[in-house]
């Protein structure tokens, strides 16, 4: 018996042209919480927009630390927070104090500048802290806050996704964003999964709890699988049912960044204005934050001399 060969066959049958480069990230700490970074990676700073990916590690289960990040600045830059499980409050220079929960966004655009501070509420708290860079166009404007607690989702027929910034076959976030984005939390079951992307764009896939199979290529938990540009889709395997991979991507920013600490530019010298700015304690671009917890001071980056 034959019949027209599926779209998602065809996927299947190109699978083995995607060259998926598999990225392992790195263990580190961030305050009080265990996490793994896995973008930037060597020799990939940015995926689309994305310039940053740290994924919360599970905490000891008797014994968590608390999340408490103090005020601390950022500029040229969104920061993107997604929780799994858990709670947090958010506080930031601009007034906002804000509880997040699993499913709902945080998105904090800094433009020229703004603080804010981070506190976990409770226990088993995981999530993702990520951060999209501001193009030209937006990064030097001033700052602003936004808070969704309810997401569009698109039903890719063997899971479902989560769109939370940016559009994916149609389905389109509310949340702001300043540059061709896209950024999604995929529960799949164990079937073979095709999502179909913009073929301008280029993607990575961020595994939360299980490995996944990406085109002929197992990507691990705390990896970072990227994905070649101009795919129409990719295709995803899972073993678990409900496992969580987080899909980012975007256009290409088409110039290259400058990172350091919390500072997204495109010069050392915009990150020194920053610096100094926070550290002399400057309110005018950095305003004072609603938090009780310790303020962060800044290193001196590593091209300042005494």
């Amino acid at each position: 018996m034959s019949g027209p060969v599926l779209a998602q066959e065809v996927a299947y049958e190109n699978a083995e042209c995607l060259q998926i480069e598999a990225r392992r990230g790195r263990e580190s700490r961030v305050g009080s919480i265990d996490i793994v970074r896995v973008l930037p990676t060597k020799g990939r700073r940015t995926v689309g927009p994305w310039c940053f990916v740290d994924l919360m590690l599970p905490q000891d289960a008797e014994h968590p630390d608390p999340m408490e990040v103090g005020p601390h600045p950022h500029i040229g830059l969104a920061t993107v927070t997604w929780l799994f499980s858990g709670e947090a409050q958010h506080s930031d220079s601009l007034g906002t104090v804000q509880l997040i929960r699993p499913g709902e966004l945080n998105l904090m655009s800094s433009g020229r500048g703004i603080a804010h501070a981070e506190l976990g509420m409770g226990r088993n708290l995981r999530g993702a802290q990520m951060w999209v860079a501001q193009p030209e166009s937006t990064r030097h404007r001033e700052s602003g806050f936004e808070h969704h607690r309810e997401l569009p989702t698109l039903d890719l027929g063997s899971g479902e996704a989560t769109v939370i910034l940016g559009e994916l076959a149609g389905v389109t976030s509310p949340a702001r964003t300043d540059w061709g984005t896209v950024g999604c939390e995929l529960r799949l079951r164990p079937v073979p999964t095709v999502i179909p992307v913009h073929p301008e764009h280029e993607h990575a896939v961020v595994p939360i709890d299980e490995p996944v199979l990406v085109g002929r290529e197992v990507v691990e938990p705390g990896w970072l699988g990227l994905i070649p540009g101009r795919v129409e889709s990719i295709p995803i395997d899972v073993r678990a049912p409900g496992a969580r991979v987080m899909l980012i991507g975007g256009e290409p920013l088409g110039e290259r960044i400058q990172m350091w600490w919390n500072f997204v530019a495109r010069s050392k010298d915009e990150i020194t204005d920053a610096w100094q700015a926070w550290e002399s304690g400057d309110e005018d671009r950095f305003g004072p934050v609603p938090s009780k917890l310790q303020r962060i001071d800044a290193p001196a980056p590593p091209w300042i001399r005494d």
